[in-house]
């Protein structure tokens, strides 16, 4: 397993040109900034969510994909292994499909429940007078709290593992890694980060907004992109924190749970940054080195558990 110190990470950062360096500590406040930035403008501006989130979500990821090219983390990342078609296919499933299924079936239920609960109540659990800005930073911390639990527990749960196996099973962390997640998983994922907000009475212009951050900071967390956050590292849940999470060493993937935010990671003792070493650049899942590459097979994966198992190696 490859293991590089912090301390030689630093001195190749030192020794880039000004403008790599640029990229390196600039790249992800900028692009994600101005994708946020141009989603509040639509949101003000009333511009259809149909419209502005994939348009924004699109332009954004179309810059993350040319910075892996042009300053990769890992050039070994960007050569693909038979995973792309399989992941493309989890990203219409997972960041389409999925989502668009359950807010049609749930959300009109959900948002009548809410306004039960408000009038019950007598007041709004919304703040809708909050600046737009301080509105979206709520929605992260309040989805991000079951977000957190259903996403520790894939990992502490061994029924549950086997869903999110697959997510964790990729060979190397590319932007599409963000997508790659079986449905029951997306489906437990975003139920648990929508729910509460759809109940507190979140309007739809901040869920417009919470998709547009949580996807193109998902595609970020994953991207084979030199980055360095610095202080930004103590709020988001970036890529620095994220590739721990991808590692081999189960006492270091069980760490970094935090999907958009690292609040909860920070208040549960779960983050996880060591300061004498960056994240190796082997990872996946030790002993499921032969898991199904094509997506009808992971997709069946959790319920053929046992010879999953069998074939890659980890039961005789």
């Amino acid at each position: 397993m490859t293991s590089t110190t912090a301390s030689d990470f630093e001195t190749r950062t030192e020794r880039e040109p000004l403008g790599r360096r640029l990229l390196t500590y600039a790249t992800f406040p900028v692009v994600f900034g101005a994708a946020v930035g141009a989603g509040m403008w639509g949101v003000t501006a009333g511009i259809d969510r149909l419209v502005l989130v994939p348009s924004v979500i699109v332009t954004a990821t179309l810059f993350i994909i040319v910075l892996e090219r042009v300053h990769p983390h890992v050039r070994e990342w960007n050569r693909a292994k038979g995973d792309v078609g399989t992941d493309v296919l989890h990203g219409i499933v997972s960041l389409g499909i999925t989502p668009e299924i359950f807010r049609a079936l749930a959300f009109g239920a959900l948002y009548a429940a809410a306004a039960w609960l408000s009038t019950a109540v007598g007041l709004d659990f919304w703040p809708t007078s909050w600046p737009l800005f301080f509105q979206v930073v709520l929605a992260m911390l309040v989805s991000e709290f079951g977000s957190y639990w259903a996403h520790r527990l894939m990992h502490e749960n061994a029924t549950l593992w086997t869903l999110h196996a697959t997510h964790h099973t990729a060979e190397r962390l590319y932007w599409l890694n963000a997508v790659r997640f079986h449905p029951l998983d997306t489906l437990i994922s975003f139920a648990g980060q929508s729910i509460p907000l759809v109940l507190m009475g979140c309007p739809e212009g901040v869920l417009a907004l919470f998709t547009i951050y949580t996807a193109v900071h998902g595609a970020f967390q994953h991207a084979n992109i030199r980055l360095k956050l610095g202080p930004l590292n103590w709020f988001f849940s970036m890529a620095e924190l994220h590739r721990w999470h991808h590692s081999k060493l189960v006492e270091e993937g069980n760490t970094n749970y935090g999907s958009n935010v690292i609040f909860w990671d920070i208040v549960f003792g779960t983050r996880f940054l060591p300061s004498d070493r960056v994240p190796p650049e082997e990872i996946g899942v030790a002993g499921l080195e032969r898991f199904p590459r094509g997506y009808l097979a992971q997709l069946a994966s959790p319920f053929r558990w046992t010879q999953v198992e069998r074939e890659s190696g980890q039961k005789e």
